[in-house]
């Protein structure tokens, strides 16, 4: 099958676009594929991750996070994070760090290209460069049926981040003076734990529906939880983690905080941390390991200089 030469580059838009339409590009494939042999990284041991949800588990640590709040809270490795809804729907900010070493966190844009733009059972949170491992593994979510919606929305959200005062005022042209959106909730929650704004990075929209429409702008719609739904995490490293209550609650009534009737969509969020009776190591069998930082080993294409001999880095 022969095609028509494209159209030059300064042919009117329409020759273009008509000649793009009229050859449509081959289906597409995911970007990001493994080509490693044996188990790939982004494909769990689905068996492994049943047997570790399903394990007896003890309860170690369990808060319910008011409307409108955060908090930080560490997660050993091998344990399981639970998410839930416990007074109906409520959407939650979270963010994510290596616990010994902060600058390691959730790399919420290339979690995004290594699955998906919203995430369920089996997807992993990655954590940034240098680093390039799993920090997180979903192991259940009660909201897995809710796949793609009549408007494109689909649960647990990447696409988005968190809200904050900065694009309120901007967006509104005011001086804003609301001090609980999801980023300022979470800079008051990682205080104590000594990081700061600046540590506080790009979420993962938990309970939350969010899509692009015909235009490729970002949408949100109310959120599908009900009372009692969950989303489970096995924690891959020793991790700090952080959460917001979203000051748009359900996103039923959606504003930037200040609007009373927001307030009454706000709802709680229960966060429970549980260890694997016996250890997961008794679980797994030896299947399971603490994740490992990339094995990268170059240097970026730069050299080395050899020391006092070898001459001296010239800095223009």
């Amino acid at each position: 099958m022969t095609t028509n030469p494209p159209p030059p580059s300064d042919a009117c838009p329409e020759a273009r676009k008509a000649y793009v339409d009229a050859n449509p590009p081959p289906p597409s494939v995911p970007a990001y594929l493994s080509t490693t042999e044996g188990s790939p990284p982004l494909h769990v041991d689905r068996a492994l991750y049943d047997d570790i949800q399903r394990a007896p588990r003890t309860l170690v640590q369990n808060f319910d996070l008011p409307i409108r709040s955060g908090r930080a809270w560490k997660v050993p490795k091998g344990h399981i994070l639970r998410i839930s809804t416990p007074d109906g729907p409520q959407v939650a900010d979270l963010n994510i760090w290596s616990l010994p070493n902060p600058r390691e966190r959730f790399w919420a844009s290339r979690t995004r290209q290594l699955h998906a733009s919203h995430l369920s059972t089996y997807d992993r949170l990655w954590s940034n460069l240098p680093y390039m491992r799993p920090l997180l593994t979903i192991i259940a979510d009660s909201l897995s049926w809710y796949g793609k919606d009549a408007t494109g929305g689909r649960c647990h959200d990447l696409l988005g981040t968190r809200c904050d005062p900065y694009v309120n005022v901007m967006l509104s042209g005011q001086e804003g003076s609301y001090d609980y959106h999801c980023h300022s909730n979470l800079v008051r929650a990682v205080l104590p734990w000594g990081l700061t704004e600046v540590d506080v990075h790009d979420v993962i929209n938990l309970f939350q529906v969010t899509g692009l429409d015909e235009e490729g702008r970002y949408f949100m719609q109310p959120s599908p939880a009900q009372k009692g739904e969950y989303i489970e995490f096995l924690a891959e490293t020793d991790l700090l983690c952080a959460m917001s209550t979203c000051p748009g609650g359900d996103l039923s009534v959606w504003g930037f905080g200040q609007d009373a009737a927001m307030k009454e969509v706000c709802r709680e969020l229960r966060v429970e941390v549980f260890e694997v009776e016996g250890g997961i190591n008794t679980v797994s069998q030896g299947r399971w390991n603490e994740s490992e930082v990339s094995k990268y080993k170059g240097r970026h294409g730069m050299s080395i200089p050899a020391g006092e001999d070898g001459g001296n880095i010239v800095r223009d």
